[in-house]
């Protein structure tokens, strides 16, 4: 408790027969900084991951919802009263705030969406081999100062993903940009967020400008062709993100037995026949995919001679072909992060491990084991450790010679780890 204390003249002391009356204190404490509407300031925690890169702020920071709108631009403040970023409102989701710009005199103009685009597609230029890449990302939303937005040019058409209705005005302005920077014959938006009326199959992507695009595009990357769908609404066929995956693949294929998992497409499959494999088998469940394989072999000048698709179960096949005692020089597993058939679903984090030990059963000794996983919340850590423990399950060495990430038009702001979904992880079997 502070005490008060009394004054005297100069020189005098207090008489202890008449003593001064106790004058009554306060601690005065200075009002914080008064914030306009459409400010949020933030808990310390929150304010120094925002201002150390991390572009998301979460719905539980900030406790109660804001008067704005949903796709309101707010500025972020620290607890004194400092501004750290601009950033788009959401009223829906677990991100808050999706921070746009660290500038405090930066308008979200026409003219703040030409400066992000262009620089972006600089650094692309500067980076990429992009004479023998038609299919890559122009605009990789947090990395590019464009979050929950991406772009993918696949020749001379462009996907844009928007994911989250608070978006919508941005992505809207984004187009004519687009359209001015890259010339494209067409501009494709695909919603990734889930529709007002609840769950749903998700929509064909929409035309936002130019003309109608043909049900296959083919795009090139470096040797390999792939034919495209950009109206297509689960997807175009073709991940950009894992062409790190696929050079290191073709790398190492040569005069190996590869069996590629969940192979979707089979652009992992055509990138080992590239490499020179003696034997390639494609898995997944879903018997369309292997038609769109065989025309992505068919499109590279590939025939189907030492090639194999199993329209099947990838946990099935493998306990098949260990009963068999058929050997692999090289195992792909690359997994959707969730997925149902008749037989059983799957979780990425649940079962990756199950996969693991399947896997290594059916690899011959020097063999490859090559493991994909796409999700944010599996962490490089967690998919080491469950190779430990998929491993110590089959009774098998494996040691890990190679992890793998997102390519070079993929870019992560400083400061936000969450936006490494991507591990591609090549490892030798004993």
């Amino acid at each position: 408790m502070l005490r008060a204390m009394s004054t005297y003249g100069s020189g005098d002391l207090p008489e202890e027969s008449h003593p001064q009356p106790r004058r009554r204190t306060t601690t005065f404490v200075a009002p914080p900084p008064r914030l306009r509407k459409g400010s949020v300031r933030l808990p310390f925690d929150a304010a120094r991951r925002l201002a150390a890169g991390h572009p998301w702020v979460f719905r539980d920071t900030i406790g109660r919802p804001l008067s704005s709108e949903s796709g309101d631009v707010v500025d972020l403040f620290d607890p004194e009263g400092n501004f750290i970023a601009r950033g788009i409102y959401d009223t829906e989701g677990p991100i808050a705030v999706r921070a746009i710009s660290r500038d405090p005199h930066e308008l979200i103009d026409h003219g703040a969406l030409d400066r992000r685009v262009r620089a972006a597609a600089r650094m692309r230029r500067a980076l990429l081999p992009t004479d023998e890449l038609t299919a890559y990302r122009l605009i990789h939303g947090e990395g590019d100062y464009l979050p929950g937005i991406t772009v993918d040019r696949y020749g001379d058409f462009l996907v844009m993903h928007v994911f989250s209705a608070s978006l919508s005005k941005l992505s809207e302005q984004l187009v004519p940009v687009l359209r001015d920077v890259h010339s494209p014959r067409s501009i494709y938006v695909q919603k990734r967020y889930r529709p007002l009326g609840g769950e749903g199959p998700r929509e064909p992507a929409e035309m936002a400008w130019g003309e109608v695009a043909p049900l296959e595009i083919e795009v090139r990357e470096g040797r390999m062709r792939f034919g495209v769908d950009v109206t297509a609404p689960l997807g175009t066929g073709l991940f950009p993100d894992l062409r790190n995956g696929r050079t290191a693949v073709t790398a190492r294929a040569s005069g190996r037995r590869v069996l590629n998992l969940f192979s979707y497409t089979g652009a992992l499959s055509l990138a080992a026949a590239i490499g020179g494999a003696k034997e390639v088998v494609s898995v997944d469940i879903a018997a369309k995919a292997h038609a769109r394989a065989r025309r992505n072999l068919q499109l590279s000048g590939l025939g189907e001679e030492g090639h194999e698709f199993i329209a099947a179960d990838a946990l099935t096949v493998m306990a098949r072909m260990a009963d068999r005692k058929r050997l692999f020089d090289m195992v792909i597993i690359d997994p959707p992060a969730f997925a149902h058939s008749r037989e059983r679903s799957f979780s990425v984090e649940r079962d990756y491990r199950e996969l693991i030990t399947s896997a290594l059963k059916i690899c011959d000794s020097g063999a490859l084991l090559c493991c994909a996983v796409n999700a944010h919340r599996f962490s490089l850590d967690s998919l080491i450790h469950e190779l430990g423990e998929g491993a110590a399950r089959a009774r098998r060495l494996v040691r890990v010679v190679e992890q793998l990430g997102l390519p070079a038009d993929f870019p992560l702001p400083a400061g936000f780890p969450d936006g490494n979904y991507l591990k591609f992880v090549i490892c030798s079997v004993v």
